[in-house]
Order: C-alpha cells, then structure tokens, then sequence
C-alpha cells in the first residue's frame, strides 16, 4: 500500500491543541482577574495614604487643616498630579469629597456612602478614608 503525503493536520489534532489551549485559558485567566483586582485596592490604599501625607503636609505649612469644601483646592500644590478618585467599590472614579462636620476632634472622620464623594474628610482633625458602607472594601482603612 503506498500513501501520499499528508499536507495539514487532522481534525483529532486539532481538536486536541483545541482542548489544551482552553484547559491552559481556563487555569490562567482567574489568575489574571484577580490580579488587576488588587491592583485596584493597592492603587486605593496608596492613593489614601498620598492624600493622608499630603493633609499632614498641608497642616504642617500653615497650622491648620484644610477646611470644609476646599480639600482638592489645597491640595493642588502638595499633591503631583490631579486630585485622585478611589477605584474601588461604590466610590470608584468619584474624586469628589464629602465633609463630616462634626467638630470633635477624638473621633475620626465617619462615611456617608449615601452621600456624594468617594473621599470621607473630616477638617476637625485632617482624618480621611474612603466614602463606602460599612460593609464595602476599604471601609476600615
């Protein structure tokens, strides 16, 4: 019996390099998303801590912290660049802040995630954190 030459690849062949590709996508591709995942809380959690640095700053050069309703403004000359929006939970890309009037300055700043603002800022005593529920990441930080 003489056989030709194949030129190509058989339907099992493929079929199979078919199969792994997709068994070696379905390992890598959860890995991948949870990656980018906390990289958003890191890039959160760093963007908490330049703007904490930057209200001490702040309180530093002129002997009090920035007052109500013009946090972004002061910060304009500590901080390199615009001012940051958070880009985790429901307070994601809301640069905005919402002040706590509250005058006691032993107490830290307390979130309204029902109200506008992804920042939480309390000029009492320069303490900020993220503007989500209690039940959201990064509400503790």
């Amino acid at each position: 019996m003489n056989r030709t030459q194949r030129k190509g690849f058989s339907l099992i062949e493929m079929v199979i390099v078919i199969l792994i590709l997709g068994i070696i996508a379905a390992v890598a591709a959860p890995r991948m998303f949870g990656t980018a995942e906390q990289a958003e809380k890191n890039t959160t959690r760093q963007q908490l801590a330049v703007l904490r640095n930057a209200i001490e700053m702040y309180r530093a050069q002129n002997g009090s912290y920035p007052a109500a309703n013009a946090l972004p403004t002061a910060m304009t000359a500590l901080l390199n660049g615009p001012f940051p929006a958070p880009t985790i939970g429901s307070a994601r890309g809301d640069a905005a802040v919402y002040y706590d009037t509250d005058t006691n300055t032993s107490t830290p700043v307390v979130a309204d995630s029902t109200a506008a603002g992804g920042w939480a800022y309390k000029p009492a005593n320069g303490s900020v954190k993220l503007n989500v529920a209690a039940t959201e990441e990064g509400f503790n930080w």
